[in-house]
């Protein structure tokens, strides 16, 4: 079943990747003020619902990890932190590409750019505390590191209504979406949550085959003894 899962699910997102490409270039219409270049709004706002499910899959599985203290829900936060910051990190690279022709520069300290940078090197910092902290302690710490990481995921979501800032409102605000860009904004969060999904399995795969090599290698070392 699982092979099937491993299988199926990549050849969905592939075709998922690809109605967004379609979806943003060819379907969305062209924004009348910002032209073109308005179309990087649809992979950056689908990398941030990436980054978004990515961090609460780490909480939930940090949760999980602190009461059951089972080494696959530390695998499950480690691998889906390292997907959390990749996502994180296009969020904050296709952010300036998009902000330089449109507010003139590359970075301005916005309210939600800034909260998002933040957001950035707190589960950066999870990542080198779980390389640094080999074993259970290292688990537990970064299960309690990540738990109180999340705080920052909903601060950067409100950031645009709790602070005044020039980051528009583009959902549940003011932003004022054309409905013909609606449509190929879904189907690129669809496909990004999708691609996050497939990169968390394939992490997760690789993190418990390692767990298999490094118990077959103390299995070896106490025969030898």
């Amino acid at each position: 079943m699982n092979r099937k899962i491993d299988i199926i699910l990549p050849a969905i997102t592939l075709l998922a990747i690809l109605a967004a490409l379609a979806g943003a270039f060819l379907l969305a219409p062209t924004e009348k003020t910002m032209g073109d270049v308005q179309r990087i709004f649809y992979f950056h706002l689908a990398s941030a619902a990436a980054a978004f499910a990515s961090f609460t899959c780490v909480l939930i599985s940090s949760i999980a990890f602190i009461l059951r203290r089972e080494t696959v829900w530390d695998n499950i936060a480690t691998s889906a932190a390292e997907v959390g910051v990749l996502f994180t990190t296009f969020v904050l690279i296709t952010g300036p590409l998009w902000a330089r022709p449109v507010w003139g520069q590359w970075w301005v300290w916005d309210p939600r750019l800034t909260t998002t940078l933040i957001l950035w090197f707190l589960y950066t910092g999870y990542l080198v505390l779980r390389q640094t902290i080999p074993g259970y302690r290292g688990a537990m710490a970064g299960a309690v590191f990540a738990i109180l990481a999340y705080v920052d995921v909903p601060v950067v979501y409100f950031s645009v209504s709790l602070w005044r800032g020039i980051h528009p409102q583009v959902l549940g605000g003011g932003g004022g979406l054309d409905p013909g860009m609606v449509p190929p904004l879904l189907i690129s969060v669809i496909a990004f949550l999708l691609l996050s999904a497939v990169l968390i399995q394939e992490r997760l795969n690789l993190a418990n085959a390692m767990d298999r090599v490094d118990r077959i290698a103390v299995a070896l070392e106490d025969v030898e003894q």
